[in-house]
């Protein structure tokens, strides 16, 4: 009965959290707590793509959350054309994002996180060294876009514990880790 409630108002504070005016972007913080809530929810994930997808002009950022909802939505399929489809699609809205706002951590960090929770054979997984690389570098310029603190560290948290990174990579992520903390 709690979790219902919890779920039905975390949907209404999302839906009147991204109900706002056009060109202003959604509340990230929330935004971000509703896509941890995806993760195991579809009903959210549906909800959040349509609120999303609603959006008429939409940033980088809210392609990067769509592409990840994308992502999500072939989680959550059991069909496999249409868990294919998704990460088709998810992997183009990401391109899209990227191209809107090519430095934003945020967007490269679920882009990678993506690819790197699909099998390998599936070939979605192009793109983790260059999303990599571009995170250390622009962690080195200190430009952490729409990222706040606590997302920059669990990103760098993130690669680390992937062991995608280089050992020069690791280097470069504990020493902006020990900086950030």
């Amino acid at each position: 009965m709690f979790s219902k409630i919890f779920f039905i108002a975390s949907i209404l504070a999302l839906v009147f959290g991204l109900k706002t005016a056009e060109a202003e972007e959604p509340n990230l913080k929330v935004l971000r707590k509703q896509m941890l809530i995806a993760i195991d929810k579809s009903k959210t994930t549906d909800s959040l793509f349509n609120n999303l997808n609603g959006i008429k002009e939409k940033s980088g950022i809210v392609n990067g959350f769509i592409g990840g909802l994308f992502a999500l939505k072939a989680k959550h399929a059991w069909n496999p054309y249409l868990k294919l489809k998704y990460l088709n699609r998810s992997e183009k809205v990401f391109r899209q994002a990227l191209i809107e706002d090519p430095h934003n951590i945020e967007i490269r960090f679920m882009r990678f996180s993506v690819e790197h929770n699909v099998p390998s054979i599936l070939g979605f997984n192009k793109d983790l060294a260059a999303d990599t690389e571009d995170i250390i570098a622009q962690l080195g310029k200190k430009n952490y876009g729409s990222a706040d603190k606590e997302l920059t560290i669990q990103i760098i948290k993130f690669l680390l514990h992937s062991k995608r990174c280089t050992p020069a990579q690791s280097q470069a992520l504990n020493k902006h880790l020990t900086e950030l903390t």
